[in-house]
């Protein structure tokens, strides 16, 4: 590896490669971001519903495992949104993604204590609002076929047309999960590339061996969206609990009906393993993953496809 990349994004963030490890609640924590850090990636922690306490367990932890940047992705819908701002400035991490929601209130906090910040965008305007304010050095562009939440535009339309209306790097996300797809992306005009549904399955993820399997068994047409009648659709691996949730949604049951039957549905599988009853998120690349690896395998083959693609165009 080497004749890649060293780019706007890799100067501006301190990483060697345009890679980063989308932050995936309930899975995305220290081992898992300290591992991609290690490997030249960007790792990111999810805060997810976390309370305080443990996001500032999960990046001490970080911290001890690598001396390379990392991230932590604040879930602005999380009720410990202003917890999780403070202990990121307390812990003074340098980089934040945010994610489901508007970041506006917290950014003057974070550029008084110098957080690089990065918003996830999943259309042009919220990418232009985004772009207009003061520390948001760059943005994650998520298309539909994303895992976990995600928005109504696919990852093909959208990343060209906010590459053509910002000024700062765009990193592509949804449906990405090897070099070919980060070809594309940079065809696009994307400066780097997340990956989450493949980093799902690496050696280093603490997610149950079970949800790994289901990753692993996938096929091109075994995700759906389920929650498109609440406003906030989430792409899962088709099972039980999706099922079900579908058919509440197809007979018009209540967003509070919706609620309870989903609630801690992402900790049942992710945690306790429980893959008929619980969300399985994961994005539609899911067919395209088929085995466990280190993270440093994951992104070494990455790159090296991301190469040889490059090199058969020029060719």
């Amino acid at each position: 590896m080497g004749k890649i990349i060293s780019n706007d994004v890799c100067s501006l963030l301190g990483i060697e490669y345009p890679i980063f490890q989308g932050g995936m609640a309930w899975v995305s924590d220290a081992d898992l971001a300290a591992a991609v850090s290690n490997a030249g990636g960007l790792g990111i922690i999810a805060a997810g519903n976390a309370p305080k306490e443990w996001i500032v367990e999960q990046i001490k932890k970080t911290k001890m495992m690598t001396d390379k940047p990392f991230a932590v992705n604040v879930m602005l819908l999380s009720p410990f949104v202003d917890d999780i701002v403070d202990a990121v400035i307390e812990e003074k991490v340098e980089i934040v993604v945010t994610g489901a929601g508007n970041p506006g209130k917290y950014f003057k906090k974070l550029n008084d204590n110098g957080v690089k910040i990065i918003p996830v965008v999943p259309s042009v305007s919220q990418a232009i609002r985004m772009e207009r304010n003061q520390g948001v050095v760059a943005l994650i562009a998520e298309g539909a076929e994303a895992g976990g939440h995600i928005g109504v535009t696919n990852t093909m339309s959208l990343i060209p047309q906010i590459v053509d209306t910002v000024d700062i790097p765009v990193i592509a996300a949804g449906g990405i999960a090897d070099g070919r797809g980060m070809a594309a992306a940079f065809c696009l005009g994307a400066s780097a590339i997340q990956v989450g549904t493949r980093f799902l399955v690496a050696d280093e993820c603490n997610v149950a061996d079970s949800y790994k399997e289901k990753v692993i068994n996938a096929k091109d047409t075994s995700t759906m969206v389920t929650g498109n009648s609440t406003g906030h659709p989430v792409r899962v691996i088709k099972n039980k609990f999706a099922k079900k949730f579908k058919k509440m949604e197809d007979s018009k049951a209540s967003a509070e009906e919706l609620e309870v039957f989903s609630s801690g549905s992402l900790r049942n599988a992710v945690v306790d393993g429980d893959v008929e009853n619980g969300s399985i998120m994961a994005g539609q690349i899911a067919g395209l993953v088929n085995k466990k690896e280190s993270c440093k395998s994951i992104i070494e083959d990455i790159i090296n496809m991301y190469e040889r693609t490059v090199m058969s165009i020029n060719d």
